[in-house]
């Protein structure tokens, strides 16, 4: 316990750590940040994202890509001999396409966010679990509102390090964004409560969502057959939970920038009530 919980506990031994004490009631009062009736105009209407810092956490974002233009920042995540995180400016840029395609579907959706990617993958696709979480606790340090995760890891050992961090982000009120695995096996973080967490769906209309009634996937998004940034300031054609994970992410930034307030319970909780498949 705290010297602060210890001296309270002195005084009054029969309130629990954590507790809240009667006189301290007021001082928590909170306004209440959603209408009686919660819709798509009134939670993103007119957004364009401007304001809102998201991350992209992956293989770096090609700089010159005209389908993703500004980046705001980009760092090269890297450990060690002892396992240290190392943080550098990111020179190289994308170095597989994947940042990049996932970059692009932001820009498209939320044209005036602010874009910074933190590189943990490399050529290939390669890269390792504790890259992946060095540059998930360095982004939720930076404090950036939405970090896109299109990348999990099925390694078990790193799981509850995974988990301290996504609920650590959740607590900050940085939004984790992250894909389910494109095949049918455990990974995380997607698997978190305290994510959101993307699977995908066929329709063609980038703006289209749907709410999951049977998770862990709460939602799904366009990821099928999509024509994507690649590099060399290229398209190519994909599929993938990957690319629907982005989708959401821009749809969060859109909400934020207009209710800057917001949790990220309420947000996931207007995620769900503007979803293509919730009655108004």
């Amino acid at each position: 316990m705290t010297a602060e919980v210890r001296a309270h506990a002195e005084e009054d031994d029969e309130r629990p750590a954590w507790s809240l004490a009667r006189e301290a009631v007021p001082s928590i009062a909170l306004d209440n940040p959603l209408p009686d009736r919660v819709d798509r105009e009134w939670a993103l209407g007119g957004a364009t994202g401007k304001g809102v810092k998201v991350c992209v956490l992956d293989s770096g974002i090609e700089l010159d890509h005209p389908a993703v233009g500004a980046v705001a920042g980009a760092t090269a995540i890297s450990l060690d001999e002892d396992g240290n995180t190392i943080a550098e400016l990111d020179t190289e840029g994308d170095l597989c396409g994947h940042g990049t395609a996932c970059a692009g579907i932001i820009r498209a959706l939320a044209p005036d966010c602010e874009l910074i990617s933190v590189r943990v993958l490399g050529a290939g696709y390669t890269g390792s679990a504790a890259a992946m979480l060095s540059g998930l606790e360095w982004a939720i340090d930076e404090g950036f509102d939405v970090v896109n995760m299109s990348l999990s890891t099925t390694k078990k050992q790193y799981v509850d390090r995974l988990h301290e961090l996504a609920d650590v982000a959740y607590f900050k009120r940085t939004m984790l964004v992250a894909s389910a695995h494109n095949m049918p096996v455990e990974s995380f973080p997607w698997r978190f409560a305290s994510v959101i967490s993307v699977g995908s769906h066929e329709q063609d209309d980038p703006e289209v969502f749907y709410a999951n009634p049977k998770p862990p996937v709460e939602f799904f998004a366009r990821g099928l057959n999509l024509d994507i940034a690649w590099l060399g300031g290229q398209t190519i054609r994909v599929t993938g939970n990957s690319f629907a994970t982005p989708h959401i992410a821009a749809i969060c930034a859109l909400i934020l920038a207009k209710h800057p307030e917001l949790t990220p319970f309420q947000l996931k909780s207007i995620l769900h009530l503007t979803a293509s498949n919730v009655d108004e």
